[in-house]
Parts: structure tokens; sequence; C-alpha cells
């Protein structure tokens, strides 16, 4: 914005009280949504029903052309938008204030709809109201990423004045809605568990701390709300599901941030073969409702989200692509370091799905299964019978991007119990470290056979909107404060890739 037009508008609102016209009137009014009005209105060719009737629609005033004696502006709301019309014949009294408005004000225009001569449906007011004056200009169109940055900030500028953006987060509210649906049909209940945890599990990640000062220690916000969900299924409650926020104490990058959602299910009586339907389904089903089809466009590629998906083996991938098998230690360590991994890891597993990352996971278009990890990376989840160096898990990714997660849970509370005290004596920040005693009690009063999975929900909103950055499909992302005047020194976002 410019400093004059800033005090522009100011002037205007001053003008306005003095005029005894209040510029942010408490009462709004009574209107029709726009996408409606238009819906109804037909064409020149053929008009609709409301043709020729009065109407009343509020908004924002994008901008305003002025004729002398007429004056054409469109007026947004969520559902779209509407020229009007505005006639000094009609509004005689009302006129001289046109000079109050500007664009990016909110109003409500009421009058008869119809056309113009060119064909576009048009309101043509008789009666206009400010609802509330901008004092901030609308933002010229941005261009290039540094644009994009003060995209990110002002989203609530972004929403209306970046065209189809909004669209990306009412699609996003589709499939949230979608998915409740989904799972409720399938007898699921939605429930909600804590997002303070005493200990960080779930997940390897590093939490967020912070200071229960009522108990005086330390509490972490969750990265994950796994054993929670699981202790309801000892319960009895036999399918639950919870669309968590976690929290992760990492970098933020086009596939990652800080604060996430995340949508996890558990279900008795199942197993990871059963979660791979249930993930498949789910997803074929969304991009249906939300798109029309299952084709997505994602960063340039098509993929065709429908059922059922392509299921690979990691240890055989990981021969394929990586050269050597998946527990040779010295040829995995040789391969680390001809792919320039750093063998910073003290822990040799790690540092093998690091090298199944580099490897693997770009050939990984998909959608695509990969499943039966190694059992020393998949703490929670049950060994295979066939094969007790591997676990029955699996990850689901599209354009080498993981989507989800999922299990059969590992019920065994004593074999749990040492899986966690391996985790605990590893002493890595990402890992918990004590052993949750509360959840190994929970599994001694017996966990039924259970399958669960959890998918990050803004990933695959990225996938299903064809959005390259979990940025664009966060309202508000994680940024670093913006520089103001006065500041000692600039407050640069992180890079655009990092984090775990």
């Amino acid at each position: 914005m410019t400093e004059l037009a800033h005090s522009d508008r100011l002037a205007k609102i001053e003008t306005m009280r003095a005029a005894g016209a209040d510029p942010f009137p408490a009462r709004g009014v009574k209107a029709e949504p726009i996408g409606d009005v238009l819906a109804s209105a037909g064409t020149a060719e053929a008009p609709g029903p409301r043709i020729g009737e009065r109407v009343t629609v509020a908004g924002r005033l994008l901008s305003l052309r002025d004729f002398g004696k007429l004056i054409f502006a469109p007026v947004l709301d969520r559902t779209g938008r509407l020229q009007v019309g505005l006639q000094k014949n009609k509004l005689g009294e009302w006129w001289p204030q046109r000079k109050w408005f500007d664009g990016g004000d909110l109003v409500a225009v009421s009058g008869e709809l119809g056309f113009t001569q060119k064909g576009e449906p048009t309101i043509w007011g008789d009666e206009v109201q400010l609802l509330a004056k901008a004092v901030a200009p609308p933002p010229e169109k941005w261009h290039g990423l540094s644009d994009k940055e003060i995209r990110y900030r002002r989203r609530y500028a972004d929403l209306w004045t970046t065209e189809g953006v909004a669209e990306v987060f009412v699609k996003r509210s589709r499939i949230l809605s979608g998915i409740r649906r989904f799972l409720e049909d399938q007898g699921y209940l939605e429930v909600e568990t804590p997002i303070l945890h005493p200990i960080c599990g779930g997940a390897t990640a590093t939490p967020f701390t912070t200071e229960y000062k009522a108990l005086g220690m330390d509490f972490f916000l969750r990265i994950a709300p796994e054993l929670y969900l699981k202790r309801l299924i000892v319960g009895g409650m036999e399918r639950v599901f919870e669309i968590a926020r976690n929290f992760r104490n990492e970098g933020f990058s086009q596939r990652h941030n800080p604060e996430f959602t995340m949508l996890e299910l558990y279900e008795a009586q199942a197993d990871y073969h059963r979660m791979m339907e249930i993930t498949e389904q789910m997803m074929e089903t969304l991009a249906r409702d939300v798109n029309g089809t299952t084709q997505v466009t994602f960063r340039g590629e098509e993929y065709d989200i429908k059922a059922p998906f392509e299921r690979l083996s990691y240890t055989e991938e990981f021969k394929k692509h990586a050269g050597c098998e998946f527990d040779d230690e010295p040829a995995v360590r040789a391969k680390a370091a001809e792919l320039g991994i750093k063998d910073a890891h003290e822990n040799f597993w790690k540092l093998m799905n690091d090298v199944f990352e580099e490897t693997v996971e770009p050939h990984l278009s998909g959608p695509v299964f990969i499943y039966d990890y190694p059992v020393q990376i998949s703490p929670l989840a049950k060994r295979k019978p066939e094969d007790p160096r591997l676990a029955e898990r699996f990850e689901i990714f599209v354009a080498s991007m993981e989507l989800g997660n999922a299990f059969t849970e590992l019920n065994d509370p004593a074999e749990q119990h040492a899986r966690f005290e391996e985790q605990v004596a590893m002493k890595d920040p990402e890992t918990p470290g004590e052993v949750d005693v509360d959840y190994v009690q929970a599994l001694e009063y017996g966990m039924p056979p259970t399958g669960g999975l959890g998918i990050g929900i803004d990933r695959l909103v990225m996938v299903l909107t064809g959005q390259d950055s979990i940025r664009d499909v966060l309202l508000f992302p994680a940024m670093k404060p913006e520089q103001r005047a006065g500041d000692d020194a600039p407050a640069e976002d992180a890079p655009a890739e990092g984090g775990a």
C-alpha cells in the first residue's frame, strides 16, 4: 500500500464521521449468497426466474469504474462475484457519498437483477450501504517467490485477491468432512485425546516442550495421538479415529510444517492389509467427491487415485535400488558413503533407512504401498510371523512423498516394554527418554489384534488440490515474524527445504 492511499482513506473516515455516518456500523444486512443469485439469473438469451426481482447481496467491493453518472463494480462474497451497476438517477441522495467508497470496502447493495447491454448479470442498485471501510487499499497482484511470502503472511488479503486460493481451502474443508463421513459409515467413532503429553511417544520426532506449572513438570505438545487412541481399543471402543493437530519441533519446507494435521484411526480385529483397503478406498472416495474424478495433477504429473493401489516390498525395493540386502551392514554403510550420506547415526537402522529414502523413494510415483519394514525402525508394529526381521507395516506414497503410515499393532506388553527400553537406551533426542509404563500397563489388560493408520491431512490435501507446497494448503503456515520499521535485524524465513 502507499502512504498516500492509506491517509486518503483515513481522511474519508473522518469526513464520514463528521457527516454523521458510521464507517464501521454494528449491524449487517440479510443478504443472499451471490452464487445463488447468479444461478438464478440465467443468461441474456435465456433469462432466469429472478430477472427483474429486487435482490440484496453483501461482500467486498473489488474496484470501481466511474463513468460520471454510472459506476460499475464487482462485489465478491464466499460464493462468487457479481457486478453491480450504480446509476445517479436511481441513487440521487446517495450519489454524493460515492466518493467515500473505495476498492476493498465491504458493502451491501440492493436492486433489480438484470443484464448490461453486453449481457453481463448485474444488480442495478437502488440502495447502497457501507458495512466496513477498508483502511488498507487492496494489494496489487503479486508475482514471484518473494511476493508469495507476503501472500502467506497476509492470507486475509490473499484469499480474495488471488484467484483460486479460497477454493483450495473450500476443498480442504470438504476433504475433512468427507473423511468423517467415510469413517462414520464404516462404524468408526470420532474421539479427542490429550494434546499435552507427559511422555512424547507414538512417533519419532523432536517435541515442543512446555511447563505444566500446576504439576511442576515438563509436558510435551503431542507428536502423535497413537498411544492414547490404542488405549481406547483396550477399553473396548473397537473403531476410533481422531483428526489431530500434532506438533514437531523441526524445520519447515515444501512438505513440512511444525504444526500439522493428521488423521489417525484404529480398528480391532484388523491388520495392515485391512488398513491398505481403508486407505485406498477412502482416498478414491475423497478424490471423486472433491474433484469429480480420480485423476489428479500434482507437481506437473498425472496420478490416478483409484483402488487398488500398487504394493511393493520394502526389502525387495531396497535390494533393487540400493544394490544390497537391507540388513547387510557393511554393504549398507558402503552405499551410504557412496551416496554422500553422513554416517552420523550410532544406530545403523536409521542410516539404513536414510539409504532407502535416497535410493528408493525417488522411484515411488504411486499411489503405492511400501510394505514390510524392518522391525528395528517400527517399534510399535507387530513382527511378521513368516519373517521376524520384518514388521507388518506400510507407508503410502504419491509423487515420492509419504502420505501415511500403518501397522498391524504390537499388542504384546512384554515385547512393547522391551522395544521402549531399546529406544530409551539409544538416547536419541527424537525418541522418548523414558518407558511409557502406563501404556504398557494398558496392554497388559489385553488389546485385541488391531490395525492402525495415520495419514497426513496437509499432504493429502496438497495432492488432491494440486498444490506444490504445504504452505499453499495451510491458512497460516509457520513463518518468522515480519521485519517491522525499527527492528534491529531482518527476520528471514527458513530455507525452502529442510526439516525431518
